[in-house]
Formats: structure tokens, C-alpha cells, sequence
């Protein structure tokens, strides 16, 4: 999730574990350990493709995670000595600030690799868009009540609580939607007779009402939308082609392989002028792909490999607003 997300829920859980004995102090160390393990990204890894892939690996892992807890208490107790009396409270507010970002940012498409360095395949129930409202601003007032209430009575220690709740309720309901979702798209997908090999969905921007899938066959791509709030469920899927031939004689270039993985399968190559452009499809909508990465260039008699280079993203303010409209109106088409 974003970083104010973050920020806000590792307050949310401080407060809600150490707020009535040490007061605010609460929520400014939850906030700080509910941001530490994206401070990852501020870390050169070498090329893109590397600092694309290994965000949320080790820095997310609840292992890792696990061992840098007595660490921050450590510190904590050092920049607080009269409150080591609460030593045991201490560990178990960090690690479940850690706990509960690393496991919320699981419900978004990028992955995270909780298991690392045990198992590294990337953890993703793709429910949740990145940045959602409706999950942060329980949150938000939630700490902020906390904040303000609590000098006089108790009352917003209640808040703070009732607001963790509610945003714990909304991620349930995200995975009831995608459920129905997902059992929409199948049932569309058969009607209209097209064959396929796996199918991914995601929320489409700010909000968890309508949802893209991603539907790969051996040509490439279908991209359809769906919305939950649909009194007949009807997708319009659209194909696009993806060019594996492009990747021969790079096949094996490191780039390839590792993008090939993390995405999971649901990728798409294409050339532009003469480079080789692998995307991720996963996050993004068609044409404007959020991860795109040159692998390689088009050379006689075969594609040559180059060091892997990131492609600019062109948003297009006209798409998000006809996904607002396609929310509420089966007619407008994306």
C-alpha cells in the first residue's frame, strides 16, 4: 500500500496496543515502525529489474521482520528509559505494527515475500488498489480521535479500536468481491467461448467496485472490466497481442527470467522502434503499464541483450475517468 497508508496503520495498531499507558508516544513509534520496511526502495540494487523485484523481499519478511524487533525495542528503551518497564509491550506492538504492513501490503498485486529467505515466491491476493480511501480514512480518524479525545476521557482509545475494525471489515469485503468477481469473468469468459490459460483480476484505481481482469492464451491477452454494482454481469473483453518471439535468443538473460517469474506469467513483450519491452500487466491498465522494462534490442540476425532499463509511463487522465463512469454505467465501454 501507499506510504500514508502505511503510516497511518502502524499509528492505528501502536495506539490500539500501547495508547492507554504511554499515551501518544503510542502512535508516533507506530507510525515510524509501520514505514520502516519501505525504506527498502532507497536501497540501489544495481538495475531496475533487481529494485523492481526485491522491493518487499527481505525487508518484509516476518522472519527478518521477527529479529529487527528487539533491535527497535532495544532503541526505544534507550530514548524512553522509564518506560522499560513496558519491554514486553514494546516487542509486541512492533512486531505487530510489522506484521500488519507486511500482511496488508499481501492484499495488493505487487507481491511481497513474507517467507523470505525460506520460500521467496511473492505473496499477492490482489484485492486491494494501492491507494484506497475507503480502507485508509477509518484509519485516519481513527488516530487523529485518538489523538484529540483522549485528553479528556477515553473515548478515543474506542474510536481508534472501532476504526481498526472497520478497516479490517472493508479487506474482508474486498475479497468477497473479488470472489464474485472472479466467478463473473468465468462465467463470461465461457459464454462468449473463449479459450484461455489463467486468469488474474484487480481492483481498477481508488476503489474496490469495479475490477480489470487480465486473461492470458497463447497469443497474448484479453483486458476486461466488471463491476460488482452490474444487475446482469456482461464483460468486453478486448485482445492484444504479445510477441514472445521476440524474446528469442534472450531467453535465458537474467532480466527475462526474473520478470517472467515475478510476474507471475501475466506479462506482455513488444517492440518499440528497436528495443524489446517486457511489461508487467498486473498493475496498470492497457495502454499505460506502471512496470515496463527494455531487455533487450532487435539486432541481425537475433535479439541481443542489454542492461534492462525502465520505459516512462504515460498515464491518461481520459481512462480513469471513464472507469468512474464504468462503475455505475454498463454502457460506457473501456
Amino acid at each position: 500500500m501507499d506510504s500514508v497508508t502505511q503510516i497511518v496503520l502502524g499509528a492505528a495498531v501502536g495506539e490500539a496496543v500501547m495508547g492507554r499507558k504511554i499515551g501518544n508516544r503510542a502512535v508516533l513509534w507506530g507510525a515510524i515502525a509501520g514505514t520502516l520496511p519501505d525504506l527498502d526502495v532507497f536501497v540501489p540494487l544495481g538495475d531496475v529489474v533487481k529494485d523492481f523485484t526485491y522491493h518487499r523481499s527481505a525487508s518484509h519478511s516476518l522472519f527478518l521482520l521477527a529479529a529487527l524487533t528487539p533491535l527497535m525495542v532495544w532503541l526505544i528503551n534507550r530514548i524512553h528509559p522509564g518506560l522499560r518497564e513496558y519491554r514486553s509491550r514494546w516487542m509486541l506492538m512492533i512486531y505487530l505494527v510489522f506484521t500488519t504492513h507486511v500482511l496488508l501490503d499481501c492484499f495488493t498485486a505487487y507481491g511481497t515475500q513474507i517467507f523470505w529467505p525460506f520460500v521467496t515466491t511473492p505473496v499477492s491476493w490482489s484485492t486491494v488498489f494501492i491507494i484506497d480511501p475507503l480502507y485508509t480514512l477509518p484509519l485516519l480518524i481513527g488516530v487523529l480521535a485518538a489523538l484529540v479525545m483522549t485528553r479528556e476521557n477515553d473515548r478515543g482509545h474506542l474510536v481508534n479500536r472501532y476504526a481498526l475494525l472497520a478497516s479490517a471489515a472493508y479487506l474482508c469485503w474486498t475479497v468477497m468481491a473479488k470472489t464474485i468477481v472472479e466467478r463473473n469473468i468465468e462465467a463470461e469468459l465461457e459464454a462468449q467461448n473463449i479459450s484461455y490459460d489463467k486468469i488474474f483480476t484487480t481492483p481498477s484505481p481508488f476503489n474496490s467496485l469495479l475490477w480489470r481482469a487480465v486473461v492470458t492464451d497463447a497469443a497474448g491477452y484479453y483486458e476486461g472490466f466488471s463491476s460488482v454494482l452490474d444487475e446482469t454481469p456482461s464483460v468486453r473483453f478486448r485482445h492484444y497481442p504479445s510477441d514472445e518471439e521476440l524474446l528469442k535468443g534472450i531467453e535465458d538473460h537474467w532480466p527475462v527470467q526474473r520478470l517472467k517469474w515475478f510476474s507471475r506469467g501475466f506479462y506482455s513483450v513488444s517492440q518499440q522502434d528497436k528495443d524489446i519491452v517486457i511489461s508487467d500487466l498486473r498493475m496498470g491498465i492497457e495502454p499505460s503499464y506502471v512496470f515496463r522494462f527494455k531487455v533487450g534490442e532487435i539486432s541481425n540476425p537475433h535479439a541481443s541483450p542489454v542492461v534492462p532499463s525502465a520505459i516512462p509511463n504515460r498515464w491518461q487522465m481520459s481512462r480513469l475517468e471513464m472507469i468512474w463512469q464504468r462503475i455505475w454505467d454498463q454502457s460506457v465501454v473501456l
